[in-house]
């Protein structure tokens, strides 16, 4: 199979979908990889490292799109990029369509495959493609909303980690999933208090067994939510429904009762966000304020460690990357269920309910529109 790899050009994107050694083994599995030039320049990875490994340096994104069937991404196809999608053509990457109606229009006049990682889904639930960048994301959401913290920065100017004589900030965490509990580790770590909120009496359970007793995991409701937010210097958004746009957990009111110069870090952005202020930011231009609370909305935040993010993207794409390019995308979903999962687009159609349900679309389950043969 042709494989392309795209340089990313989200704003300050600076991932790239597999690493030299991934082509390596694609090319070991006898496929043909085409990366466009200066792809991996953002995670230290060169041009000629591609070409060491096999690649084939391609100078226009234009000219992957044309000759691959399958092509690989960090982020979602941007407007720029829709003209150039080929119908049947399949696309592996983060696509987070319940947080556009745009984009997801878009994909279905194109025609294309979108199999998206964050909807790769195992047996016991698990998203094994969202999760390494769930916990970058978490472990960053608190290394940046301490900084949004400082002074400099418009922020109430605490030091999360306190001093001797002087009590630490308030962390509270929506969300006692990957991204919660890789931040709350991170916070913890730091000496902040840390609050974690869960609906699940069992992650509850957990949490408690495995944190240190700086973290304090409660049970979430709206009135928990609102009396913790008024203690909170730095609130971390870790929401998550499987394909979904996160539900709306902090309300505009809400921001009222909170501290002058306290951060929201909204990690849920990438779908919709777990905030009525919310609104996505780019690595540029990070923050925005709204009654007097700090809003950290970056779409893409594993962007700001690339090499770290990159590696650990290709240590669990690759093989369901190879899985498809091997047999075919509709054999591989009709073998893999997991692979079965991640198909959100097929023929035009929306195949993942939640997306369908987010914008009133018609849902058509994946299975009705495979075609091979048993």
């Amino acid at each position: 199979m042709q494989i392309g790899v795209l340089k990313e050009i989200k704003t300050k994107e600076n991932r790239v979908s597999v690493t030299p050694e991934g082509v390596e083994q694609m090319l070991e599995h006898g496929h043909e990889v085409r990366v466009e030039t200066n792809a991996g320049a953002g995670s230290e990875f060169s041009n000629k490292e591609y070409e060491s490994a096999g690649a084939i340096i391609c100078s226009t994104s234009k000219e992957i799109y044309r000759k691959c069937e399958m092509i690989m991404k960090v982020k979602e196809p941007l407007p720029v990029e829709y003209p150039l999608i080929q119908k049947g053509q399949v696309l592996f990457t983060y696509f987070h369509f319940a947080a556009s109606l745009e984009l997801t229009k878009a994909f279905m006049d194109s025609g294309a495959v979108a199999i998206a990682y964050e909807t790769v889904e195992q047996h016991n639930g698990s998203l094994p493609l969202l999760t390494p960048m769930s916990e970058v994301a978490g472990r960053l959401a608190v290394q940046e909303g301490a900084k949004y913290l400082e002074k400099t920065y418009g922020g109430r100017g605490v030091l999360l980690s306190g001093v001797p004589g002087v009590d630490p900030g308030v962390v509270l965490i929506i969300g006692g999933g990957v991204v919660g509990t890789n931040a709350a580790g991170i916070a913890c770590g730091l000496g902040a208090k840390v609050y974690i909120l869960d609906t699940r009496p069992d992650r509850l359970r957990y949490l408690s067994d495995i944190m240190p007793r700086n973290c304090f995991p409660i049970m979430s409701s709206p009135a928990t939510i609102r009396r913790l937010l008024k203690e909170a210097d730095l609130v971390v958004g870790a929401v998550l429904i499987h394909g979904a746009a996160a539900p709306k957990l902090i309300t505009r009111d809400m921001l009222k009762i909170m501290k002058k110069g306290s951060v929201l870090v909204d990690v849920a952005i990438d779908q919709g966000g777990c905030a009525e202020t919310a609104k996505p930011t780019t690595h540029d231009d990070p923050i925005y304020e709204v009654d007097g609370v700090i809003h950290y909305c970056v779409a893409n935040m594993p962007g700001a460690v690339s090499y770290t993010s990159t590696k650990a993207l290709t240590n669990v794409t690759l093989p369901y990357a190879i899985e498809i390019a091997d047999k075919g995308f509709e054999k591989a979903a009709k073998e893999n269920p997991e692979i079965l999962k991640g198909i959100n687009i097929l023929k035009g159609k929306v195949t993942y309910k939640a997306v369908a349900d987010v914008f009133g679309l018609e849902y058509h389950p994946v299975e009705t529109l495979l075609s091979i043969d048993e």
